[in-house]
């Protein structure tokens, strides 16, 4: 388990849409919230909880952003072919 960590995101399908989501992630807007308004996968329902995944899970452009994140933290835009992801980083 010790290197798994567990990640939720927001994933949209516009870099516009995408900057704007970020923006009220920003302004302290509730993560979860945004994720189940805006996300278009299946995990919007979890508030964008993936759960845990470990290294050569997820599509490198995505993998490399979430390991860097600390707990807590939120990722900037992070494009991959499918769309423009927020990452954040729960466990």
């Amino acid at each position: 388990m010790a290197n798994q960590i567990r990640c939720a995101h927001i994933l949209v399908e516009k870099e516009s849409l995408a900057k704007e989501v970020l923006e009220k992630l920003q302004k302290g807007e509730s993560f979860a919230k945004l994720a189940e308004q805006y996300s278009i996968d299946g995990s919007r329902r979890r508030g964008g909880d993936l759960g845990f995944f470990s290294k050569g899970t997820m599509v490198k452009p995505f993998e490399t952003a979430a390991f860097a994140l600390q707990k807590g933290e939120i990722s900037g835009l992070v494009k991959t072919e499918f769309g423009y992801h927020i990452i954040k980083r729960l466990e």
